[in-house]
């Protein structure tokens, strides 16, 4: 098992660059083989999220299983063993982090690959230097959020282990890459300030810590100051699950519960274009499906173009197009 990808480059150094960057990314590691394959146990290569591959785990027929499935996995966040095999056991997820998928190559080889994704932890911002903010920057931390406290100034102060200390005004900057959540919790002292700050970032859930009425005077505020109405339907006031909360710590659970119910709905909903924004066609000569987005061999016949998953099935289909044709009707 090599640490040297081909080309010379290793795969510490990538993954610690795509963590640099935030870029998403899965390794793919091979941990069974049955020949006659070309990957070996042991092979790596790492992912990217825009179909980029690094290393070697298995090429040919192979290729487009092992992306498709590799977006799957980044979309779910969960590791998945993949089995590639030749017999006609069916396609599709077998169990909750096993595929299986068909792969009628001449090769008859079959693989297992361990797909385990790498994404950025999701970032919680939270202002405010209120009990609340603290419980709940302790809280975010916790569930595994990178957790980044906003105050408005005055003296610096230590911030307890694994949470970053920030200034209103200063807040660090966000790409729509990154899987954000804002908290403003200020309890009125800043409110509409932080507000406005958080609007002017990516986040995919903004919550104002509020009574209802306190709540509408401060989005009156901000719809003067000239934010539409669109804006404003971003933020969530008062932020958290109506669960009965009376304490600073029942009101953070509330608002964190909120959070991981939003999270979890928008990661569901991340599953469902997969299949309808990826179209697929079949090989006509193996039956294999093959995505037509990614497809590196086709061919014309008749006003027809048709797919494949290899160059050995194309160059069947070109010997005798009339044989294969009828079988499958392309896009």
């Amino acid at each position: 098992m090599s640490w040297r990808l081909s080309g010379g480059l290793r795969l510490d150094e990538l993954i610690r660059d795509l963590e640099a960057r935030g870029e998403a990314f899965v390794i793919a590691t091979v941990v069974r083989r049955q020949p006659p394959v070309s990957a070996h146990v042991g092979d790596r290569a790492v992912i990217t999220a825009d179909g980029r591959i690094y290393g070697w785990v298995g090429g040919g027929c192979a290729h487009d299983l092992i992306l498709r499935e590799a977006r799957a996995v980044l979309a779910s966040r969960r590791p998945r063993l993949l089995r590639i095999t030749p017999e006609a056991v069916g396609e599709g997820l077998e169990e909750e982090a096993r595929s299986v998928a068909t792969m009628a190559c001449p090769s008859r080889g079959e693989l297992e690959i361990f797909l385990e994704p790498w994404v950025r932890e999701p970032q919680l911002l939270i202002f405010g230097e209120s009990p609340l903010a603290r419980t709940l920057a302790l809280f975010g931390h916790a569930l595994g959020y990178e957790v980044t406290q906003v105050i408005r100034g005055g003296a610096s102060r230590e911030a307890p282990e694994g949470i970053q200390i920030a200034y209103l005004g200063a807040i660090p900057a966000f790409s729509s890459r990154d899987e954000l959540y804002v908290v403003v919790a200020s309890m009125g002292h800043y409110d509409e300030e932080a507000l406005a700050a958080a609007l002017r970032t990516p986040a995919r859930y903004i919550g104002l810590v509020a009574s209802r009425r306190r709540a509408q005077a401060v989005l009156d505020l901000l719809r003067q100051s000239g934010w539409s109405e669109a804006d404003l339907g971003r933020i969530r006031a008062p932020a958290g699950l109506d669960l009965g909360a009376v304490t600073q710590e029942e009101i953070a659970l509330a608002v964190m519960a909120e959070i991981m119910q939003e999270r979890r709905r928008a990661m569901a909903e991340r599953m469902v274009p997969l299949e309808s924004t990826s179209p697929r066609a079949r090989d006509p000569v193996c039956g294999m499906e093959v995505e037509v987005a990614t497809a590196r061999y086709h061919a014309e016949w008749e006003g027809q173009r048709f797919y494949f998953c290899c160059p050995h099935c194309r160059q069947a289909f070109l010997t005798d197009p009339a044989r294969y044709a009828p079988a499958v009707a392309q896009p």
